[in-house]
């Protein structure tokens, strides 16, 4: 995959507000499914599929305890946004620059 098309993928998993609330719940600690779900007021099924989004965009990952193979624990990926904010970097960056510019041209014409 290539990085935009990475990008494109957190993106759109990111768009949908219970998958921003998934992620903010993530960022605290590791949480199976069910609890998700309980967290978010969305059905079993429903987090089944926002987590299989997140899973597929790179934003999370799962993991099986060995003492238990059918649960899941889910966890925020780490280093999952440093595509995102790269490219947010460059936008700023030139944004800046063109600030700068502009800023500059007011100036020559106000001497």
């Amino acid at each position: 995959m290539n990085q935009m098309t990475a990008l494109d993928s957190k993106l759109d998993a990111l768009a949908d507000p219970t998958r921003r609330a998934i992620v903010e719940l993530l960022v605290q600690q590791p949480h199976r499914a069910s609890d998700l779900a309980d967290a978010t007021g969305v059905t079993r099924s429903r987090m089944s599929k926002h987590l299989r989004i997140l899973l597929d965009a790179g934003i999370a990952r799962d993991e099986r305890p060995a003492h238990d193979a059918r649960s899941r624990v889910f966890h925020l990926q780490p280093n999952a946004m440093n595509d995102m904010r790269r490219w947010l970097e460059q936008l700023q960056q030139r944004w800046d620059a063109q600030l700068q510019s502009f800023k500059e041209h007011v100036e020559r014409q106000a001497e």
